[in-house]
C-alpha cells in the first residue's frame, strides 16, 4: 500500500457508495476518495481483523496483465525489472517483488501472479500495484517492454481484501474450494455469473485473501461478505496499523527510489538464482550490497511510554549522536503500545540496542526489538 498523493480530481472506486451509506469518514488517499474509518472506529476495525475477519476495499490499487507468446517470454521480460525470480513460478503461485530503477532504487512494490491455468493462460501475468505510482508504473512498465510482450490495464475489476482467522470460513460460504489454497497462490472461481480471481495473500500478518471481482459485481460481493457476522468493513487507518504490526514495508516510507530492497531488509524477496545472475535494473549496486551489507538497516522500535513516533523522527544513539530515523510510526492496538520502523547504522541495529528517538524536541528513550511486533498467521500449507 502506497499513501503518495496525486494532483488532480480525486477518483472514486466501484465501492464509493457502499461506504458512504455505511457512514466512514473519507479522506484523500493516492488520488481518490477512500474510507479511513467506520463507525467502528480504528482501534476497534484493527482489533476485529486480528480476532474476526475485516473487509477492506483496495480497488485504487492497480491491476494490469503482462501478455507474451509463452510463459518464459513474458517473465524474461519482467525479469529485466524486477529481482525475483518470475521464470520460476509455476501456475498459480504468487510471488512479491519490486520495480527497481537503474540505481536499485525501488519504484514501486508489486505482486506477480502466474495464472493457474497454464493451458489457457501462457505466457500471462498478472500485476498487482500500488494506488499512488500505477500511472508512473504502467508507462515505465510499457516502454521498457521486450518485443512481442504488452501491458494490459485492467479498468473493469474491482479489488477486496477479507483478513483474519474467521476469513477462510467465510469466504469458502460463497466460494467452494479456496479454503484448501495455500498462502502466496491463486486461482480464479465463478461466482454469481463472473470470475473471480482469488490470490491467499494479504498485508495484515494475517490468513486472508484478496479478490479481483468486476466492477459491476462489485458492491453485491462486497455485501454479500458483509452478510456474515464474522465480517466487518475496515479502513485505511486500520489497515496501517496491521501492517505496521506485521512489520511490512509501505512505499513512500521502508520504500522509496533512494532505498533499494536490501536496505529495506527484503533480501528474502530475491531470489537466489537471481542474486547470481543479475539481469535487472540495478543489480550490480544490489549484488554488491548482497555481499557486503549496507549502510542502513530496518529494524523494528518499541518506545518506552505512550507517546508515538512518526515518520521522519530522528533516531539517536544512547549517545545522543544522529544513527537513524523513523519510516513508520504509530500505536499497536495488538501490543498496547507505540511501534515503529525505522532505519539505523549497523552497529545500532542487534535486538536490545538502547535508542533514543527525538519527539518534540525531547529525546525519548526506546530499544531495538526483532520485527514483526505480531506473529504472522499465514497458512503456509
Amino acid at each position: 500500500m502506497s499513501a503518495d498523493q496525486r494532483e488532480g480530481p480525486l477518483r472514486r472506486t466501484p465501492l464509493f457508495d457502499l461506504h458512504v451509506s455505511a457512514g466512514a469518514r473519507m479522506v484523500p488517499f493516492a488520488g481518490y476518495e477512500m474510507p479511513v474509518q467506520y463507525p467502528l472506529g480504528v482501534l476497534k476495525e484493527h482489533l476485529w481483523t486480528r480476532d474476526k475477519a475485516g473487509l477492506f476495499d483496495v480497488s485504487h490499487m492497480g491491476q494490469a496483465l503482462l501478455v507474451g507468446p509463452d510463459h518464459e517470454t513474458t517473465a524474461r521480460a519482467l525479469e529485466a525489472l524486477v529481482p525475483a525470480d518470475i521464470l520460476g513460478l509455476k501456475p498459480g503461485q504468487q510471488r512479491y517483488s519490486q520495480l527497481l530503477n537503474d540505481a536499485g532504487g525501488t519504484l514501486d512494490d508489486l505482486m506477480v501472479t502466474r495464472p493457474a491455468d497454464a493451458r489457457r493462460a501462457d505466457g500471462t501475468l498478472m500485476l498487482v500495484v500500488n494506488a499512488g505510482c500505477k500511472d508512473k508504473d504502467y508507462a515505465h512498465i510499457a516502454a521498457r517492454l521486450a518485443p512481442h510482450v504488452r501491458l494490459e490495464v485492467l479498468e473493469d475489476r474491482a479489488l477486496v481484501a477479507l483478513q483474519g482467522p474467521s476469513a477462510a470460513a467465510v469466504l469458502a460460504r460463497l466460494v467452494p474450494g479456496v479454503g484448501a489454497m495455500a498462502f502466496m497462490t491463486a486461482a480464479a472461481f465463478p461466482c454469481g455469473g463472473g470470475v473471480l480471481g482469488v490470490s491467499r495473500s494479504g498485508y495484515t500478518g494475517e490468513d486472508g485473501y484478496e479478490i479481483s471481482v468486476g466492477v459491476d459485481q462489485a458492491a453485491d460481493f462486497w455485501a454479500a461478505l458483509l452478510g456474515h457476522d464474522e465480517v466487518r468493513a475496515i479502513g485505511l487507518g486500520a489497515r496501517d496499523s496491521l501492517r505496521l504490526e506485521a512489520g511490512l514495508c509501505l512505499y513512500g516510507h521502508e520504500l522509496d527510489e533512494a532505498t533499494t530492497p536490501i536496505e529495506a531488509g527484503l533480501a528474502w524477496s530475491i531470489q537466489k538464482r537471481r542474486r547470481t545472475e543479475g539481469g535487472f535494473a540495478g543489480a550490480e549496486r544490489i549484488q554488491a550490497q548482497l555481499a557486503r551489507g549496507t549502510a542502513r538497516v530496518r529494524v523494528g522500535i518499541r518506545p518506552e511510554g505512550r507517546a508515538p513516533a512518526r515518520d521522519g523522527t530522528e533516531i539517536l544513539s544512547s549517545a545522543g549522536d544522529k544513527v537513524g530515523v523513523i519510516t513508520s510510526g504509530g500505536f499497536g492496538p495488538s501490543v498496547d503500545g507505540p511501534i515503529a520502523m525505522g532505519t539505523v547504522t549497523p552497529a545500532m541495529s542487534a535486538v536490545g540496542t538502547a535508542l533514543q528517538l527525538v519527539v518534540r524536541g525531547k529525546p525519548m528513550p526506546a530499544k531495538v526489538v526483532g520485527l514483526p511486533f505480531v506473529p504472522h498467521r499465514y497458512k503456509r500449507v
